[in-house]
C-alpha cells in the first residue's frame, strides 16, 4: 500500500499470515465471555467481536507505523465490545473480565473518568487483555497476542453510533450553538443512563419488600400488581379450592400459569392482595358448587391448576350480574378471543340457574 514504510509492510505481511489464528482467538474469547456472563446472570444488550481488516490495519500503520515494533504492540487487532443495559453492569462485566484474563493496565483506559461534556458516547471502559498462561482456549503461539475489550451501556453505544453517523467527531470545528446542542444531549443521556440504573435498584428493593410483606401475611399493605401477584401465588392461595374440586372425580391437577387472570382481578376492582384474599373467601363455596355442576356428570380426571380461580371469576361475574358478556370476557382473557367462548358462557349460564347465585 502507498505510504507504508518497509517496517510497516513487514507488519502487514505478518498480520496477513497470522489473521486465521486471530480469527480463532476472537471466536474463542467471544464464546468464553458469552458463556461466563450467561452463567453470572448478566443480561446484555449485545456482545460483538471482530478481527481488524487488512485495509484498516494498513491505514493505522500509515499514521502510526513507526511506534509499533511488532504485532503484539498493536492492542486492537482483536476487538470485542460488550454492551450492557445498565451502568452498574459495566462494572460487573469489568470485574469478570479482570478475573478471566490478564489485563494490561498500562494500555487500558476508563474513559468514563475523563468527564468531557461531549464524550458521553465514548465513556466506555477499554481493557487490553491477554490470555492467562494456564488458559488453553487457543494455540499457545497466540497466548501473547493482546485483544481489546470495550464495555459500555446501550445508550452510550447508540450515542457513539449517532455521533459517527452525523460526522461530529470528524468535524474540524462546529459553531458554538451546535457544540452546545451536543453537550446538552450528551448530558441528558448520561442522566438517563444513571436514572435507569437507579430505577432498577429501586424496583429490586420494592420487589423484596413486597415478598417480605406477602410472606408475613400483611396483604392489606400490598397493592395488586404483577410483582405482588406473582409473590402471592407462591403461597398457593387457590390450592385448597383446587383440591376440593379435584376430589369430585379424584382428578389430578397439572401446573398452569395463573398470571393471565391478573387483568380480570383488576377489572373486578380488587386493589390489594387483601382484596384478593377476601375475594377467595367470599366466593370459594359457590365456585366449588359451580365446578361440581360441571364435573359431576363427567369422568374428567385431569384438571388445570387454574380450575379454582376460573370458577371464582365466573361466580363473581354471575353474582354481579355480568351475564353472557361478562362471562365471555373471562374466557376471552384467559383463552384469547374466540367464537366458542360464547358457547362456554351459555353453558355456564344454564348450569348457574340451578344454583343460588345464578
Amino acid at each position: 500500500m502507498t505510504g507504508l514504510s518497509p517496517h510497516s509492510e513487514w507488519l502487514l505481511n505478518e498480520f496477513h499470515e497470522l489473521r486465521p489464528q486471530l480469527l480463532q482467538l476472537s471466536d474463542k474469547v467471544y464464546a468464553y465471555l458469552c458463556d461466563t456472563l450467561k452463567e453470572q446472570g448478566i443480561e446484555l444488550n449485545a456482545i460483538e467481536h471482530r478481527v481488524k481488516t487488512e485495509p484498516s490495519l494498513a491505514n493505522k500503520l500509515v499514521k502510526k507505523g513507526d511506534k509499533y515494533h511488532s504485532l503484539t504492540d498493536i492492542t486492537d487487532l482483536v476487538g470485542l465490545r460488550i454492551v450492557t443495559f445498565y451502568t452498574d453492569d459495566v462494572d460487573k462485566v469489568a470485574a469478570i473480565v479482570k478475573r478471566l484474563f490478564d489485563v494490561d493496565w498500562s494500555n487500558s483506559v476508563d474513559k468514563r473518568k475523563l468527564h468531557q461534556l461531549t464524550s458521553f458516547g465514548y465513556n466506555s471502559l477499554h481493557y487490553v487483555c491477554r490470555l492467562k498462561p494456564d488458559q488453553q482456549l487457543v494455540d499457545a503461539s497466540l497466548a501473547n497476542i493482546p485483544f481489546e475489550i470495550q464495555m459500555r451501556t446501550a445508550l452510550q453505544h447508540a450515542w457513539s453510533a449517532i455521533e459517527h453517523d452525523i460526522g461530529y467527531k470528524g468535524a474540524v470545528k462546529l459553531p458554538p450553538e451546535y457544540r452546545r446542542q451536543f453537550s446538552r444531549l450528551a448530558g441528558m443521556l448520561e442522566l438517563a443512563d444513571d436514572e435507569f440504573s437507579r430505577l432498577r435498584t429501586t424496583m429490586t428493593e420494592y420487589r423484596r419488600k413486597v415478598e417480605t410483606l406477602v410472606k408475613s401475611g400483611q396483604l392489606s399493605d400490598v397493592p395488586l400488581s404483577t410483582d405482588s401477584f406473582s409473590s402471592y401465588l407462591k403461597l398457593q392461595p387457590f390450592e385448597r379450592l383446587n383440591q376440593r374440586i379435584a376430589a369430585v372425580n379424584q382428578a389430578e391437577i397439572y401446573p398452569a400459569s395463573l398470571m393471565v387472570f391478573l387483568p380480570l382481578l383488576e377489572s373486578f376492582g380488587l386493589e390489594t392482595l387483601d382484596d384478593v384474599q377476601q375475594f377467595i373467601a367470599d366466593n370459594s363455596d359457590d365456585a366449588y358448587q359451580l365446578a361440581l355442576s360441571q364435573l359431576a356428570v363427567t369422568d374428567i380426571d385431569i384438571l388445570s391448576e387454574s380450575i379454582g380461580l376460573l370458577n371464582l371469576c365466573l361466580v363473581y361475574v354471575l353474582k354481579h350480574h355480568g351475564g353472557r358478556e361478562g362471562l365471555c370476557q373471562v374466557y376471552d382473557t384467559i383463552n384469547g378471543k374466540d367464537p366458542s367462548n360464547t358457547l362456554l358462557a351459555d353453558v355456564i349460564l344454564k348450569q348457574a340457574r340451578a344454583l343460588s347465585f345464578g
